[in-house]
């Protein structure tokens, strides 16, 4: 029985629900008035349940994809502008007791050398991050209560936030880490992290088990109903992900939005971000193996739908992403993007990218200063910005903020105050020559006049050599 507001996971992803709104979708993808009907809603900017967004995804209709891409794009500027988060991922260990069929980390897996960072190691790739002009991290590790227990997560954030390097500092670290229980979770809360990823892989319960077939990974339940442990532990931003490819989109499309619903109804906040992988080649991992991949352009229709039905949601796309994809999926709604990021174990301290313990393969190769001045010449501002979780603008807070279009007015100004530390401290000289006039020009888009000038003397200020403003 589909019950938004259970706290079991069956309910509240609910398979025969599901399959009705998919048939519902079937039976309406060429309904041309409760299309428009759907899309009109879609307008004010409050989302869409997940039986109105699966039949949008059903409709195959060139001219309504195209209302609804435009309408993402123009949702996407709404809530957050031109401006594109930066974050790297930091593999701390590839130990892992799960036998998860898509992941080379797997415990069966005998080509890849298994490695867990030192502290000292942590700190050495921590500098490097640093010295790219990272401010953002998401920490990974595999599942290994022995070698990979929470004091262990704990003990590197820890050092993670206290590395001060030149004018370097990691000021927030987002946690994707296997899920663990609400005193596990209140530790984390404590240690000072940001936001609680967990993919849920897939939603079908029948193909999770089967691609967990061991490992604590296995049991869907727990799995599913972490995020609900997560912030009855204390924290506020969570977000959700699956990995397309691994089951039929459609279905995980529509159990990703139940899920936000959920969220949402139980708890007041719907997710931080939502993430977009695909299942991607690496050691030990064939992805011709699952026969559920997807296109490009069906990959940019389900980012552009999550924006339109989620509209306050941070979205996330990682390296495993091509350039050329990236740049369309980013102006139908991406908002994060990694950049310069290496998915192996220590892989930010050698020269040249190593391969042997990477989880994926990493499609945009790119450095961060590259993917920096890309974004400019896009009309992209990169933010570096970490202000909201260090003010407290956190979970309904920031969420109150986003949906009335407010976190604008703060938002626009930190990302210039940010940029403006990479290009004095990190940036290539043609780099540097473009963001400067990038901001030049952007801050005269500020409408507050007050908050303008604070921002310019900030600016001025970060060219005398003071860092660390925010609004």
């Amino acid at each position: 029985m589909y019950d938004v507001t259970s706290m079991k996971a069956e309910e509240f992803i609910c398979h025969e629900e599901i399959l009705e709104s998919l048939k519902y979708a079937d039976e309406n993808k060429d309904n041309i008035p409760l299309i428009d009907s759907i899309i009109e809603k879609a307008k004010l900017r409050r989302g869409l349940n997940h039986r109105e967004a699966s039949v949008l995804l059903a409709c195959d209709k060139p001219e309504k994809i195209k209302e609804i891409y435009d309408l993402a794009e123009q949702i996407k500027k709404d809530f957050y502008g031109n401006r594109i988060v930066m974050f790297a991922p930091l593999y701390l260990s590839n130990y892992c007791v799960n036998g998860c069929v898509y992941c080379p980390y797997h415990a069966k897996n005998r080509h890849i050398p298994r490695k867990k960072l030192t502290m000292e190691e942590v700190k050495k790739e921590v500098t490097a991050l640093q010295d790219m002009g990272h401010k953002r991290l998401a920490i990974e590790a595999g599942e290994d209560p022995v070698n990979n227990p929470i004091d262990y997560i704990l003990e590197c954030i820890d050092t993670i936030y206290n590395i001060k390097h030149k004018n370097g500092a990691i000021r927030r670290v987002n946690v994707n880490i296997a899920a663990t229980t609400v005193e596990n979770y209140r530790k984390l809360k404590e240690a000072g992290i940001g936001t609680y990823i967990l993919f849920q892989e897939t939603y079908h319960k029948e193909s999770y088990e089967k691609l967990h077939p061991t490992g604590p990974k296995h049991d869907y339940a727990y799995h599913t109903e972490a995020m609900d442990r997560a912030m009855e532990g204390g924290i506020d931003d969570v977000g959700l992900g699956v990995l397309f490819g691994l089951e039929l989109y459609r279905y995980e499309y529509c159990a990703l939005l139940m899920h936000a619903e959920h969220l949402e109804a139980v708890h007041g906040v719907g997710p931080h971000t939502i993430s977009v992988p695909r299942i991607k080649h690496a050691d030990d991992i064939d992805p011709s193996a699952f026969d559920n991949s997807i296109s490009d352009e069906i990959f940019c229709k389900i980012a552009a739908l999550i924006r339109v039905a989620v509209p306050y949601t941070g979205m996330i796309i990682s390296t495993r992403e091509s350039e050329e994809v990236r740049k369309e999926i980013i102006r139908l709604g991406v908002s994060q993007i990694s950049g310069g990021s290496r998915t192996s174990v220590g892989g930010y301290c050698e020269d040249e990218r190593p391969h042997d313990t990477e989880q994926f393969d990493v499609s945009d190769q790119r450095t961060l200063d590259e993917v920096v001045n890309w974004l400019m010449r896009e009309g992209y501002i990169p933010s570096f910005c970490t202000a909201c979780y260090r003010e407290g603008r956190t979970g309904d807070r920031f969420m109150s903020l986003c949906k009335s279009g407010q976190i604008l007015n703060c938002c626009h100004p930190n990302a210039l105050m940010t940029l403006k530390e990479y290009l004095m401290d990190y940036a290539g000289d043609d780099t540097r020559a473009i963001g400067e006039a990038l901001i030049e020009a952007e801050l005269k888009k500020i409408p507050n006049e007050r908050v303008k000038d604070i921002c310019s003397s900030n600016l001025a200020k970060i060219e005398q050599g003071i860092r660390d403003f925010r609004f």
